[in-house]
């Protein structure tokens, strides 16, 4: 691990959008951040940079604290809090490393397949899915054992993004091509079904006590919202423009996506409503939330940098 100096926060509060007053801090990260994921328990932020092959670690104050070289291109970032062990794919070499949210330290990197792309982790069973947007395959690791579980091929030639039900031993998986949501069983090791949605399909999340998934279509302006108890699409929210990434805050059913008209929107997910648009001045990418503190993180690869988006 090459730890970062810890690099003053650039404040900066931007003009009120239509969720009213909000405060956003940019924070320096690697080059071309593409990826987020959030640990609520330990507040730590991991940045998959896809520009230099590394993930930046941020604390829960916005604070730059370490930088992980994991080689080559990081096309995608996972935790397992449970664990606080780190998973970051590489689309170009096929793999996945393995390391600690902790200390940085590398425990493994795991060939995972052509096209390792976005991942999601079962806490429950101490297990890491990775979606190829190569083959359409979904890569089943041990996060126990670190080391490759199972190959599941499916119909799809290529996938976006991944969210797993691990109380429905479900993931649903974005199938970018074909506009539809393709479901994974996680018990049979089998896909069962598809959902059509709309156009180029891409990140997607998953609001665990109603059973619903919300979908950005990153080729149309609208956010697809699914019942997954029927498998069907129930409504669409339309956007400022096309949203790539979505995440959901569950004790509030609340949901983020940078759909925004250059920003973020906000979403009543009980209701169905947009409630919110923060301006950023720039077209947002990868999107997470702190289940804790409701701080919300969008990469900003024009910059290099993670926005910390607090009170939206």
């Amino acid at each position: 691990m090459v730890l970062g100096t810890a690099v003053a926060a650039l404040a900066s509060l931007l003009p009120a959008g239509r969720a009213g007053a909000t405060q956003v801090t940019g924070v320096p990260v690697g080059r071309s951040p593409s990826s987020l994921a959030v640990n609520s328990l330990t507040g730590s932020v991991y940045v998959g940079c896809e520009g230099d092959g590394t993930v930046c670690v941020l604390d829960r104050a916005g604070v730059l604290r370490a930088v992980v070289p994991v080689g080559s291109t990081v096309s995608g970032v996972a935790v397992n809090q449970v664990t606080g062990r780190v998973y970051a794919s590489n689309r170009r070499a096929g793999t996945v490393t393995v390391f600690e949210g902790a200390t940085g330290r590398v425990l493994s990197t795991i060939a995972a397949g052509p096209g390792a792309a976005a991942l999601a982790v079962d806490e429950t069973t101490d297990t890491v899915y990775v979606a190829s947007d190569a083959s359409g395959a979904v890569t089943v690791l041990d996060g126990v054992a670190g080391s490759f579980a199972n190959l599941v091929l499916g119909e799809a030639a290529a996938l976006g993004g991944i969210c797993v039900d691990p109380g429905r031993r479900l993931a649903y998986c974005t199938s970018v091509d074909s506009a539809r949501v393709e479901v994974l069983d996680l018990h049979t090791a089998r896909f069962t079904g598809s959902i059509p949605v709309g156009r180029s399909p891409a990140g997607v999340a998953l609001h665990r006590l109603s059973n619903t998934v919300y979908v950005a279509n990153s080729g149309i302006h609208h956010l697809s919202v699914l019942d997954g108890s029927t498998r069907t699409e129930t409504e669409t929210i339309l956007l400022g423009s096309a949203a790539s990434a979505v995440a959901v805050h569950q004790g509030t059913a609340t949901v983020y996506a940078n759909g925004g008209a250059n920003g973020l929107v906000r979403i009543d997910g009980s209701r169905g409503e947009r409630t919110g648009e923060l301006p950023l001045g720039i077209n947002p990418g990868a999107v997470a939330v702190d289940q804790h503190t409701r701080v919300v993180y969008a990469t900003d690869p024009v910059h290099d940098s993670v926005c910390v988006v607090r009170d939206f």
